[in-house]
């Protein structure tokens, strides 16, 4: 059985979405530094002193490079590494399904739960209706992608139909 998660995964992604809330920690006191200084600089000024808008330009200068630094960062980065993080929590304490499906095909990349996947399409069958249906087992888009073969089968363990873990056999359905 080939397994795609290691005991380290959760490990690597916790120590990089600590790096990137501690980059984004970094960034804030950096600003909070500088406003401040401008702050002090702008309240030591006498009173009608005409330099006093360049304190305030470069204030709103600061305020906006933080902004458009923050949206980016914490909204795509940290958010991103943050839904990583959640998806292996959840592969360590959910519930398995161990499934032995064929394999139909591949689908396009897609979003689940924040993650980037690959879409594998594996034939199931309806247990209430003499039919085929296709199920989509996701497969996490920074692992490699299994050398599945078309109409062969394949031993499945997911959960949440993201694949942990599998088996290919030589068997053809």
């Amino acid at each position: 059985m080939v397994k795609l998660y290691g005991d380290l995964d959760l490990v690597y992604a916790m120590r990089q979405k600590r790096r990137l809330l501690a980059g984004f920690l970094a960034a804030t006191a950096v600003y909070l530094a500088g406003l401040a200084t401008l702050l002090a600089f702008y309240i030591l000024l006498p009173y009608n002193d005409p330099t006093a808008v360049w304190y305030v330009v470069g204030t709103s200068v600061l305020t906006g490079l933080y902004i458009i630094f923050c949206f980016p960062y914490m909204g795509i980065s940290y958010k991103r590494s943050k839904a990583y993080c959640k998806m292996l929590k959840f592969i360590s304490v959910g519930l398995k399904e161990y499934s032995v499906l064929p394999f139909e095909g591949i689908d396009d990349w897609t979003v689940k739960d924040g993650v980037d996947v690959n879409v594998a399409l594996f034939s199931v069958k309806n247990v209430k209706k003499d039919e085929t249906m296709t199920r989509q087992i996701y497969v996490d888009g920074e692992k490699e992608f299994p050398a599945f073969e078309e109409g062969k089968t394949a031993k499945l363990i997911t959960q949440g139909n993201l694949l942990i873990a599998y088996e290919l056999s030589e068997e053809e359905t």
